[in-house]
Parts: C-alpha cells; structure tokens; sequence
C-alpha cells in the first residue's frame, strides 16, 4: 500500500459540501469516508472519478431549521432533521476551540451512541480526525463538523443496564460470552440499524459491554478488537446483508484507531468500551452458530494489488474495508485480513 497522499482531498470536500447524509436509496452517504481512505491508501487519483461516478446517488442537504442551544443539545440527539443544525453547532465550537479538543469533547459525550446508524458516525469521524491530522485545512474542519453531525443526529444507544466496570476478559475470550437473538426471534426490519432494535428485547445482552479488560497498551486493544471482528466477518458474512453488517464490526473500531492518538487517554478508554459494545450488538443480531473463522491460512498479497483490486471494484463498503484491514495489518500481521479482504469482493456486486 503506498504512502498516504492527500492533494486531493480538500477539493473533494469542497465538492461535497453540499450534500446530506443519505443517498437516494435511504442509505448512509459514503463520499467523504471513501475519498479520505483513497487518499490514506495513496490513491488520491482514484478520488474524482469514484465521486463522480457516485455523486447521482447522493441527496442534497436540508437547510438549517433551528439552532441547538449548548444547554440543551440532548435534545437533539437522534434526530435525522437536524443534521445541519448540528453541523452549524459543531462548526462554531470549531471557531472557538481548537479541533483536537473539540473532538475529545464530543467523542467522550457520542461515545454511548457509538452504534449510531450502525457505525456510519463514529466512522466519519476517524476519517475526518485523521484527515486532519495530516493537515488542518478549512475543508476538513467543515468536514469534522458535518461527521460529528452525522453521529449526533443518528444517536442510538444500545442497552448496557449498568454493566460499565471494567471486564477481566480479551476480546477473544469474551466475544463468546456474547448473548445471540435466538433464530426464531429475529425480525430484521430494512435496514441493519431498525434491525438492531432486536436488542431491546434480549436483556441477556445488556452485560457484553464490561466484558473485556479495557487497560493495557490501548492501541493493542484496539487492534485485538479489529481482528477479532474481522475474523467474526469471515465466520458470519454469507450474504449481501450480513456482509454489511459484519464490515462495520471491523470499519467502526479501526475509525477509533484513527481518533484514539488525538484524544484523552481517558476519553479513548471510554469509547472502546462501546466500540467492542457495538461490535457484539452486530454479532449478537446477524450472527450465526459459529464465532470466527479458525486456522486461516497464511497468504502471500501484495498490499498495492489489493488497493487497486478495491479501486477497480468500486463499491464503497470493499474501498473502506480494504484500507481498514491493510492499516490493521500493517500494524499487527495477521492472515484475517488479506483473507477478509479477498473475501468481501466476491460478496458484494461491483459498481
């Protein structure tokens, strides 16, 4: 995979500015992720010609109906309406704070929401915090604005009942003490957030979230999580449906690598906590009998073909997971990912 190259990215952003956070077809607006992974992949050329061919299923933004006091913002949370009123609220806490702060402050207080629209918030924001990184320019600031609207006005909470101490277990460990919706009581409605609606009815859930140890080294942490999922997605990805669910399993704890090295530790700590919670409230619904794939073997993959394999693909969930799982394994090697990686091509249809 090449050196991340950004030259592109600020004009993309300024192209899509003004669009919303749907698509046409009542799914979540990818463009923004999309054109920061090509750029962190080295693919800052592959960027205009992705957006234009997408750009005919996005929506445009509504304006602003109202303005979300400081007093009362969690009133506002959840509610699709007010993306561009959360937009404009987090823009001005943006003139007035520097960017790292005000991401630490919003992730600490969205982080019991991490499961928002199934992930798709928290992802925009590792996107959008790690664009930045690389360079603090007025379009990425718009952008942080516009992600953390997108998390906000998509809040959702998954039931926890109190079970926020800190876990004994690794994630490998605890993954199987999940609690699954029983096959004959799953109602999957549209769209895999409606769908995870499911939990409300299986407090045997409610304990996942202080399953796992949250101390040690917490970038390790969060790469054990990543891997974990990704070798869950292997195991659990059998249909166009399960495959999206289970992309997001490995896409939303590897948005808070990208978030973690530019917040608190404190506040990291916190959002791993429902990063792991999110993961499992995916496995818990879409799940089938078996946990995660075992004795994969070892491949020899060019990082770079599998870059422009995703390139050529097209779709944007086979863009983002490849970038996730090659960043992931660049960290820590592990033959889940080039596996789940060759995998997701054959399950989703190109564009």
């Amino acid at each position: 995979m090449g050196a991340p190259c950004y030259t592109t990215l600020d004009d993309a952003l300024e192209i899509l500015a003004p669009y919303g956070i749907g698509l046409k077809n009542g799914n979540s607006n990818h463009a923004p992720m999309v054109a920061e992974a090509l750029c962190a992949m080295g693919r800052p050329d592959a960027v205009m010609p992705w957006i234009a061919r997408y750009r005919e299923r996005m929506l445009s933004r509504s304006p602003a109906g109202g303005r979300i006091r400081r007093e009362d913002w969690r009133a506002a949370l959840g509610q699709r309406q007010c993306f561009a009123d959360w937009s404009a609220f987090i823009a001005e806490e943006l003139q007035e704070a520097p960017w790292r702060q005000v991401l630490d402050h919003w992730v600490e207080r969205l982080a019991p929401g991490f499961c928002a629209a199934a992930t798709h918030g928290v992802i925009r924001v590792g996107h959008a915090a790690r664009g930045l990184a690389e360079s603090e320019t007025q379009p990425r600031l718009r952008e942080l604005a516009d992600a953390f609207a997108s998390w906000a006005a998509t809040y959702q909470e998954f039931p926890a009942n109190g079970h926020g101490a800190n876990g004994t277990m690794t994630p490998r460990q605890a993954i199987t003490r999940v609690a699954v919706v029983p096959p004959d009581r799953r109602q999957y409605a549209g769209n895999i957030t409606a769908s995870l609606a499911m939990l409300d009815d299986l407090p045997e859930f409610a304990p996942s979230l202080g399953l796992i140890d949250t101390g040690g080294d917490l970038a390790s942490l969060v790469g054990e999580i990543t891997e974990v999922f990704a070798g869950l997605y292997l195991a659990n990805a059998h249909d166009i449906r399960t495959t999206i669910a289970f992309i997001h399993g490995v896409t939303s704890p590897a948005a808070l690598g990208n978030i973690a090295p530019q917040v608190t530790d404190r506040t990291a700590r916190a959002a791993v906590r429902y990063a792991w919670q999110s993961g499992c409230g995916l496995y818990a619904c879409f799940g089938g009998d078996t946990t995660m794939a075992e004795d994969i073997e070892p491949r020899e993959e060019d990082a770079d073909d599998l870059v422009d394999r995703a390139v050529a693909h097209g779709d944007e969930h086979v863009i983002k997971f490849t970038e996730a799982c090659l960043r992931q394994h660049a960290r820590a090697p592990s033959p889940v990912y080039f596996a789940a990686v060759d995998h997701v091509r054959g399950m989703i249809p190109r564009r």
